[in-house]
């Protein structure tokens, strides 16, 4: 009997090292003889549900290493498209793909509703008497996919990149103001990271010495526009300059937000920001400093650049999703590929597994024992957790003609043999 095919697809916001994760099932699968053709789904499991695939099983080898410097979701795409329970069409719709193309094997690269999504269809298929395996693989650049205790998962592969980003972004943004404060004493910086504070928290790696006017302003952390006015006038009296990070989920007031389809605060597109809503406060009510604040919102560049990327965060990707194969062909079906921390004073970690239902829609917080509120910062033991994952060398990115050059996979469509399908979650 043949060995059956494999899916990959993934959803929710993309990081700087998805793809690594990819080229680490891809080539888990091609060394192992458990498995068949490797299949990829267009824009996560919305590409599924309209029978979109794109197979991968004949790449070239050194495009597949490529993946591990191309980021963000470019190459097999993601989706914001949520499975609910009251369309069961659209689950009887996964169901019948997966039997179409012979998929034996379901991976799932996302955060804590990607695994939602994965552990849905893991328990349909067994429902419905599919010998399918499902397997989770972690990504956000959030680090909330998890518990408390950091028993689970230890940190999501995309957040040393993106922590990365913000501690080469707030050494550059430090020499901006250093130079610039006689006009612009307030520089504010916006970190993506809704209601958690690990990647603003990323900013104190930057100045783990404590030399920078640096404030933080975690979501997590209740302040109002005139508390954060005066911890900013406190930081103009002692040195004259400060620069402020602030998460883009602080609630300082309505902004206009927008949500996604699972009910995610879409601050990106909101009407205003949260760090326009500081600056001009501070504009308004005046600075006891002269000149003004101002503004500079990175936006999804903290998400998608590969030349800020972790060399630590590019490797675990890989192995996760290599991982994830192991599990695959062990037939832990409903389980997500883990990485832990080992005890002791050198960095190291091992991959195991953890049940998706654990994690599906979990959200893990910023634990308030690394939040020093009244100063504005975060302590020295989130540093002695962060700083690891950020890694110390310079991604190896090749250039063609001055350009970096990402994969290039054919885009090579599979045929499909069920008739159109319209998600229920389109209408």
């Amino acid at each position: 009997m043949a060995n059956r095919n494999v899916l990959v697809a993934q959803s929710g916001g993309p990081s700087p090292v998805i793809n690594s994760s990819l080229r680490g099932i891809i080539e888990g699968c091609r060394v192992s003889r458990a498995f068949g053709d490797i299949y990829a789904a267009c824009n996560g499991i919305e590409g599924v549900l309209r029978e979109e695939l794109i197979d991968l099983s004949h790449e070239p080898d050194d495009e597949v290493a490529l993946l591990s410097v191309t980021p963000a979701a470019g190459v097999i795409g993601t989706c914001r498209y949520k499975l609910k329970g009251s369309n069961r069409e659209d689950y009887e719709r996964v169901i019948d793909v997966l039997k179409a193309h012979q998929i034996g094997y379901l991976f799932y690269i996302g955060g804590n509703d990607s695994m939602d999504t994965a552990s849905k269809v893991a328990e349909l298929a067994h429902e419905r008497g599919l010998d399918l395996v499902a397997v989770g693989v972690p990504k956000t650049i959030d680090n909330d996919l998890g518990d408390a205790a950091f028993q689970l998962l230890d940190h999501s592969p995309g957040y040393g990149s993106c922590a990365r980003y913000w501690a080469l972004t707030v050494q550059e943004a430090d020499q901006e103001n250093r130079g610039s404060f006689p006009a612009d004493p307030v520089l504010v910086l916006q970190a993506m990271g809704r209601r958690i504070g690990f990647i603003p928290a990323a900013a104190r790696l930057a100045d783990p010495e404590r030399q920078m006017p640096l404030l933080l302003f975690l979501p997590e952390s209740s302040y109002t526009l005139e508390q954060l006015a005066d911890l900013v006038n406190d930081k103009l009296r002692e040195v004259g300059r400060a620069i402020v990070i602030l998460s883009e989920g602080l609630n300082l007031g309505s902004i206009g937000e927008l949500e996604d389809s699972f009910g995610h605060t879409q601050f990106s597109s909101s009407a205003s920001t949260a760090a326009q809503l500081l600056v001009n406060y501070l504009n308004q009510s005046g600075l006891k400093a002269r000149g003004a604040a101002r503004a500079n919102i990175p936006g999804t560049a903290q998400r998608h650049s590969i030349v800020y990327a972790s060399t630590v965060d590019l490797a675990e990707a890989r192995l996760v999703g290599q991982q994830a194969v192991i599990l695959a062909e062990r037939r832990a079906s409903g389980m997500m590929a883990t990485l832990l921390r080992e005890p002791g004073p050198i960095y190291q970690v091992r991959y195991s597994g953890v049940p998706l239902p654990l994690m599906a829609n979990s959200e893990r917080g910023f634990p308030s024992v690394w939040i020093d509120a009244a100063t504005a910062d975060v302590t020295d033991d989130f540093v002695r957790y962060a700083q690891p994952l950020i890694g110390s060398d310079w991604p190896t990115i090749p250039l063609l003609n001055g350009r970096m050059r990402f994969a290039r996979l054919a885009d090579t469509h599979v045929a499909p043999v069920l008739p159109s399908y319209h998600p229920q979650g389109y209408r």
